[in-house]
């Protein structure tokens, strides 16, 4: 969730026209549309303000209709009357339909980029992030481009047009007071509503940070729903959930109240110029200076105008309601990606597949070092393993190599060329890896297979699934190969989750494998089944293995034992046993807990 602390007001303001300057790209680059709905919507408020001069016309000629004075109907003016109607709501019709492309295009773009920038922000900020809560903020955030442009181009602009015509011909046909009382009107209304919507906003802020954090709080709970139900946490669950919809229930009851309080004022103030205009109106057709057309044309002048402007309160509140929302994912859009490619980034170029790890020093904070002046090579087809208690630093080698994070001080080589130096997306093209942690989208198993590969064939997909001894069962499920996984892949059991990350390592064919605790979610068959085809392909693979249970890594050409971010101990399996160091004593510690079990 991206917090949303400030309510400096003057701040707020100069983010607000900020963040409206950072939207225009979007609306400009259907420019041609934009200018020509502008014209449509000219061409419509001048049929608008038409239509009470043709009114008036048309009550001072029947005006003079008298028992001896027969007057034949006016049928121009009432034809044009009508005219003026359906040019009205005709071209403004064609101005929505035309405005449609802009601002769903808008949107799409939008969207498009602000996905584009939670794909280029580090590994760091998707760790720390809740995906409930940035949803939410997101979702609101794309969705305030439409309605901004609704306010913008379909309320103000089109309120603002009406009100300089009315304005012109008022001062340029009647008395000045006229145009002074509507003037004076408008000012104090935009001046009040002003006023009042900045003072009542702080309320619109809170209630957008305490909707996201509830949102948040509930994904979170569905998301880890076997955790809830393994502790029985429903009720405290539910309860952190009501704590802050609570909270969120108290401030949009002050923002219902503030609103009320505004409504009346705006209220108030209509009135009052409305009722001077006709004041003044109805005295001058009792002395004769204004027909009764004169008074006709004024009450409907006045409703044009202050009709559109009554609801222009309620649009503006929206409005800025909407720029809350927007500057929310204006912020994430802001953020600055912690790991990018240097402008002069070229390409990794795998001959041998050489990795080497150079006096390499990382901590994620700090006051915690990670991992301090490691160094190590991983010979081109050969399989390297790195073993340790947990909380050594063992996936945050992985994390480095995939460079998620920059390393505080050293180099990591493939082949000689820093990582730092090539693209990330070449780098990482270049490297396959079976997570320790396997997420399978909620897709079926062919696609999260092919997922590594999409041009791989149906051969490819079976070939690989055969690979990681998981095609039998796949073919046993009722659905095959077409068979959904749920959600993170929560149907399948850890192992048959594994099998098909392996399986979707093997289809990439990289020349670099990574295998994090691979088989740590598999039973004793099924490990050494899957030992044997992973040493099978890593035959043709320089490979690294990150490793808890040693008995998985035996086989490996080099050992790395790993103790609080330093290497301590490296070597061939037998070559370590011999050594009776760290690596024994935790060799002897799980083979008793083998035999005990």
């Amino acid at each position: 969730m991206i917090d949303n602390k400030d309510t400096d007001l003057p701040h707020r303001s100069r983010t607000d026209i900020r963040n409206l300057k950072r939207m225009l790209p979007f609306i400009w680059d259907y420019k041609g549309r934009v200018l020509l709905s502008l014209l449509f919507l000219i061409i419509s408020k001048l049929a608008v303000v038409g239509m009470p001069l043709v009114l008036k016309d048309i009550v001072d000629h029947l005006d003079q209709v008298t028992d001896d004075n027969k007057i034949l109907l006016p049928i121009v003016l009432l034809l044009s009357y009508g005219a003026l109607r359906l040019v009205s709501g005709l071209f403004n019709e064609l101005r929505d339909a035309l405005f449609a492309r802009v601002r769903y295009g808008a949107i799409k773009k939008l969207s498009l980029q602000v996905l584009s920038r939670l794909y280029q922000l580090s590994l760091r900020f998707h760790l720390d992030r809740k995906t409930g809560g940035i949803s939410r903020d997101l979702e609101r955030g794309t969705q305030s481009l439409s309605s901004i442009m609704n306010y913008l181009v379909f309320n103000i602009i089109p309120t603002i047009a009406e009100f300089l015509l009315v304005a012109f011909i008022l001062l340029s046909q009647y008395n000045w007071k006229f145009t002074l009382v509507i003037c004076i009107t408008v000012f104090v209304y935009i001046g009040f509503t002003l006023a009042i919507t900045e003072w009542r906003m702080h309320f619109r802020h809170q209630m957008n940070k305490l909707d996201s954090e509830a949102s948040s709080k509930a994904i979170d709970g569905l998301i880890n729903y076997e955790t809830v139900k393994y502790f029985t946490n429903e009720n405290y669950e539910l309860n952190r959930y009501q704590e802050t919809m609570s909270e969120w229930e108290d401030a949009a009851v002050k923002s219902q109240n503030s609103m009320s309080l505004l409504n009346f004022g705006q209220g108030a103030v209509i009135s009052i110029g409305v009722t001077f205009i006709m004041i003044y109106a109805a005295q001058g057709v009792v002395d004769g200076s204004m027909t009764l057309g004169d008074l006709v044309l004024v009450n409907a002048m006045m409703l044009q105008l202050f009709m559109p402007l009554g609801f222009l309160g309620i649009i503006y509140r929206a409005l800025k309601y909407s720029l809350a929302d927007m500057d929310l994912m204006i912020r994430l859009l802001d953020r600055k990606p912690e790991i990018k490619d240097h402008d002069h980034a070229t390409e990794l170029h795998i001959s041998k597949a050489e990795v080497e790890f150079n006096n390499v020093s990382f901590s994620y904070k700090e006051d915690r070092q990670i991992l301090d002046k490691i160094s190590f090579k991983v010979s081109a087809g050969k399989k390297v393993a790195i073993v340790g208690a947990s909380g050594a630093g063992k996936s945050t080698i992985t994390r480095l190599l995939f460079r998620f994070y920059d390393t505080n001080s050293g180099d990591i080589l493939i082949d000689g060329q820093n990582i730092s130096s090539v693209s990330q997306k070449s780098l990482r093209k270049s490297i396959g890896i079976v997570p320790q942690d396997t997420v399978l989208f909620n897709d079926t198993i062919f696609n999260n297979i092919i997922y590594a590969r999409p041009d791989a064939t149906e051969d490819d997909v079976y070939q690989a699934a055969k690979m990681a001894n998981i095609h039998d069962f796949i073919k046993r499920l009722p659905d095959g190969y077409q068979t959904v996984v749920g959600e993170r892949g929560l149907k399948l059991s850890g192992g048959e989750k594994q099998r098909v990350a392996i399986a979707r390592v093997i289809i990439s064919q990289p020349r670099i494998m990574v295998f994090d605790e691979a088989t740590s979610s598999l039973d004793s068959k099924s490990e050494q089944a899957i030992l044997q085809a992973l040493k099978d392909i890593s035959q043709q693979h320089t490979t690294l293995v990150i490793a808890h249970r040693l008995s998985t890594v035996v086989d490996a050409d080099e050992i790395l034992v790993l103790d609080e971010g330093k290497i301590v101990e490296k070597g061939s399996h037998t070559a370590l046993i011999e050594k009776q160091g760290k690596y024994e004593h935790l060799w002897s510690l799980q083979q008793s807990e083998a035999d005990a079990s």
